[in-house]
């Protein structure tokens, strides 16, 4: 798949939903779309976790000074 825009190919997931929910495309387009849609899908959920791994938060410690941790870490002090 061509390197493309997150936002670009979210739009084209919720046409190809919506498309598929009107239930008036042909059996093979119908299928077609689905088979982008999954396409679609995949690429969003690593545009999504390359993301994840780029957020850092800001987490203050005990002695007031802040540090950088990954977004997963950050998840598991908060819970803690």
């Amino acid at each position: 798949m061509t390197e493309k825009k997150f936002e670009v190919a979210m739009k084209r997931l919720e046409e190809i939903v919506k498309g598929l929910e009107g239930n008036d495309l042909p059996l093979e387009d119908a299928l077609e779309d689905f088979e982008e849609g999954v396409g679609l899908v995949k690429f969003c959920s690593k545009k999504l976790e390359e993301a994840e791994k780029r957020v850092t938060l800001l987490v203050q410690e005990s002695g007031g000074k802040h540090t950088q941790v990954p977004f997963d870490e950050a998840e598991k002090t908060e819970a803690e």
